[in-house]
């Protein structure tokens, strides 16, 4: 399927004079490309003729200004620049409008270059991109072994644009150096170059799915990178490791497109050497905050790296390789990674959060581990994980009485407000266990048969074991070391957590 993309030229003045001397030499060449055809001469009879009109244009420019002429009818009278736009000259006396529409008639039949592609020009030998410093640059050959660089002015506008397809295309011919051709034809309008690239499109057969495993991303990897992990089709951690996206920050809006392709080519060789499909998150939306929230570090964060863009090219990049793409939800991947796999594992949190995406991808559902549940279902503990949360709670009120500047004050209303949540939580859960023995009472509120804990994958009793187990237990909501859970969790070991556990009134419940 052949498809073409536009995009537009931003020239210094002096390679744009040159440019435009290129572009009506061209023109012309095309023009009388077109009467010799009507007057049946032959390709090469209208090549030899041209070469001779026109001996300072590129012999490949003269081939490809016939094949532009041949796209016009010969058995009707074609008027160069636009017969309509020609006609409306003629008979307006208007010196201002005839000046303008002089100008945009002159432009229509002047302002065309045209350079067919070919895989053995390395895709196009007069009009090629290539990529000088992390920029897309269009090279324009202006005479023999002469050239312009003009730069390339294009943003996706969307995750299926094609300008996507074609940067994807591109980038694995430059490091595989097998080539594709693509035609490039600039036009001039209202003074400024624009261009269209044509090109096919392959539709490669997946030929690397998800029945041989995963390589699973998490891209809310902090500080800035990307964790991978390899999953098997049993829904084993084999191996994992982090891509730096470090040289992001501080480039260019052009120069960090670059790099994402870089990026994105990187992880899909990773997944042909491993013989793994990709699974990446979903992501719709992003909540990238607003100014005066207080969270001037994620913005920040946010604006270095747009993971959305990132995960399109890694998918485009992928699926012109064959290789199956999965996309999963993301809700709570973050926090099943810290609290199930990332003490068991020993590993961090953003490769637990990208082994939970991978097993989700192969259709594994996460099970609450059964220590897990013991502890969530003893009320002395809950009792002093409620204790936990009113005593910060206490701190962060005193924190923003005092506080003058209001960017603080709003980065501690909203830590107070996840704090009284979290608490609110914990309160109803002991609410639930009221009156029941605390052995028996599952994390959903009903009691399992006798010598059984209940599980569940809700989304509910995730946000419940995150509340009552990060913050009471590490001291933060999400920190990176995650050790001091592997007790709790393998051993079920939660009397050393008892040690640290407050005074409580008569009653057991915590001031």
């Amino acid at each position: 399927m052949y498809v073409g993309v536009q995009f537009k030229l931003q020239l210094n003045s002096s390679d744009r004079k040159k440019l435009l001397e290129l572009m009506r030499k061209q023109s012309s060449a095309i023009r009388s490309a077109y009467k010799l055809l009507k007057d049946k001469n032959s390709h090469n009879q209208i090549y030899q003729k041209l070469r001779q009109l026109f001996p300072d244009l590129p012999t490949k420019y003269i081939d490809s200004a016939i094949y532009k002429a041949k796209q016009y009818p010969t058995d009707k009278k074609v008027v160069f620049g636009g017969k309509a736009l020609f006609e409306k000259l003629c008979k307006n006396r208007d010196k201002k409008s005839r000046e303008k529409l002089k100008r945009m008639w002159k432009e229509l039949r002047q302002g065309t270059l045209i350079s067919v592609g070919s895989k053995a020009d390395k895709g196009n030998r007069l009009l090629r991109f290539e990529s000088i410093n992390g920029e897309l640059l269009l090279r324009i050959t202006v005479g023999e072994r002469k050239f312009i660089y003009a730069k390339v002015l294009r943003e996706p506008s969307n995750a299926k644009d094609k300008w996507n397809t074609f940067l994807t295309m591109l980038q694995t011919s430059w490091q595989s150096k097998v080539y594709f051709p693509y035609t490039v034809e600039l036009k001039l309008r209202d003074g400024e170059i624009y261009g269209s690239v044509s090109f096919e499109v392959p539709t490669p057969e997946v030929w690397l799915t998800k029945e041989y495993g995963v390589i699973a991303i998490d891209t809310n990897a902090s500080p800035l990178h990307l964790a991978l992990a390899e999953v098997s089709p049993d829904g084993n951690l084999l191996s994992y490791q982090n891509i730096s996206l470090h040289e992001l920050i501080g480039l260019s809006k052009n120069k960090k497109e670059y790099q994402e392709w870089l990026i994105a080519h990187k992880v899909v060789e990773i997944a042909k050497e491993k013989g793994k499909a990709i699974a990446i998150e979903n992501l719709k939306k992003i909540n990238r905050g607003y100014r005066g929230d207080g969270k001037a570090k994620l913005r920040k964060r946010l604006h270095h790296w747009n993971f959305k863009s990132l995960l399109s090219k890694i998918e485009r990049t992928a699926k012109l390789s064959g290789i199956e793409v999965i996309k999963v939800n993301p809700a709570f991947t973050s926090v099943i990674g810290a609290l199930k796999y990332a003490p068991q594992f020993g590993i961090d949190k953003d490769i637990a959060s990208a082994y939970v995406i991978g097993r989700r991808a192969l259709g594994f559902k996460e099970e609450v581990p059964e220590n897990y549940l013991k502890l969530l279902s003893d009320r002395e503990y809950l009792e002093y994980a409620i204790y936990t949360y009113q005593e910060k709670e206490k701190e962060l009120k005193e924190q923003f009485k005092k506080e003058t500047n209001q960017y603080k004050r709003n980065a501690i209303n909203s830590e107070l407000k996840q704090v009284q949540k979290a608490k609110d939580l914990l309160l109803e859960k002991l609410k639930s266990l009221q009156g029941e023995p605390s052995s028996c009472e599952a994390v959903n509120g009903r009691n399992p048969k006798q010598g059984e804990v209940a599980k569940t994958t809700s989304q509910s009793a995730w946000q419940v074991l995150k509340s009552a187990f990060l913050f009471p237990v590490l001291g933060k909501v999400l920190p990176r070391d995650l050790s001091p859970l592997k007790p709790l969790l393998v051993e079920g070991a939660w009397n050393r957590v008892r040690r640290r556990l407050v005074p409580l009134e008569v009653g057991g419940t915590p001031r």
